[in-house]
This record gives structure tokens, C-alpha cells and sequence, in this order.
């Protein structure tokens, strides 16, 4: 059994479907629309922005570890915010893999997400002095990739895929 079968088997055992959709967890998209090349391209650049997204929180980590080692004190936020958009990202992964499999929950989280995350990122880092130079520039970073996976979910063929589901009246 492969990894993602595995992963989704336990994921599925687990029922954290709907744990985590709710009402929703059950709504899975067509399997016509999941197959479709614009929706396999979408999914492929949202995985390259986390990727992104990775590299810019490990990067972080690694600015605040190196400048630690040097004997600058790092702020506590500074760590806090590190350790914090690391754990986003897993998530924002976890709502991507649920997405391309199809669940609308997951879509709708991770385009919530893609929206909301920026601009508290944005408003959080134009604080002054809360943050280093540096990490204003990290979170930046972090807010462009963020809008940059907001705009692949709200194009009109993802919002096409992603239909909301008829409630039962």
C-alpha cells in the first residue's frame, strides 16, 4: 500500500473528516472535475507555494538560530512567529491533500485560510518594533505566497470544481 493510500486510510478510520468539515465532511466533489488538467495544475502550483511557504518558515528558523549562536539575543515573538508559520504550513498541507482529494471542507478551509492569513501577517508585521527587519521581510514573504495560493483557489475553474454544496431544506 502507498503512503497516501495508507495516510488516507487512517485519516478516513480516524473520521477526521468530520471532525474537521463538519456538515460538509461527507461532500466530495466530481471525480470528472478532481481529473480535470486545470484542476491537477492548480493543485500542482498550491503544493509548489507550501513548498515555498516551507522553505521561508525553515529559513526563519534558521535566521534565529544562527543569529542566536552569534550572541544576539532573539526576541520570544520572533520564535513564537517561526515556530508558528511552520505549523500553519502543515496544516495548510493537510487541508491541500483533503482538497485534491476532492473534499470541499478542505477547499473551503484552505481558501479561508489563503485569506485571512495574510492580512493578519501583514497587519501583525507592521507593528513597530515587534519584529526585526528581517522578519517583516519573512512575513511578507509569507503573505505573498499565501495570496499567491488565494488566488489559485478563487480562479473561476477552482470555484467551479469547488461548487457549494444544496443544503437539505
Amino acid at each position: 500500500m502507498s503512503l497516501p493510500a495508507l495516510a488516507d486510510r487512517v485519516w478516513c478510520r480516524l473520521h477526521l473528516d468530520r471532525l474537521a468539515g463538519g456538515r460538509q465532511a461527507g461532500y466530495v466533489i466530481r471525480e470528472d472535475m478532481l481529473a480535470h488538467p486545470d484542476t491537477v495544475r492548480s493543485f500542482r502550483w498550491i503544493r509548489w507555494l507550501l513548498v515555498a511557504e516551507t522553505a521561508v518558515g525553515l529559513a526563519a528558523i534558521v535566521v534565529a538560530v544562527l543569529l542566536t549562536r552569534a550572541g544576539e539575543t532573539v526576541a520570544w515573538a520572533v520564535w513564537f512567529r517561526a515556530t508558528v508559520v511552520l505549523l500553519i504550513t502543515l496544516t495548510l498541507y493537510v487541508f491541500a491533500w483533503r482538497a485534491q482529494l476532492g473534499y470541499y471542507w478542505a477547499y473551503q478551509r484552505l481558501r479561508l485560510f489563503s485569506r485571512i492569513f495574510p492580512v493578519v501577517t501583514l497587519v501583525v508585521a507592521a507593528i513597530p518594533g515587534l519584529y526585526p527587519f528581517w522578519m517583516v521581510i519573512e512575513q511578507i514573504l509569507f503573505s505573498l505566497l499565501m495570496i499567491g495560493i488565494g488566488d489559485v483557489l478563487t480562479s473561476d475553474h477552482m470555484r467551479a470544481t469547488f461548487p457549494k454544496p444544496r443544503t437539505a431544506r
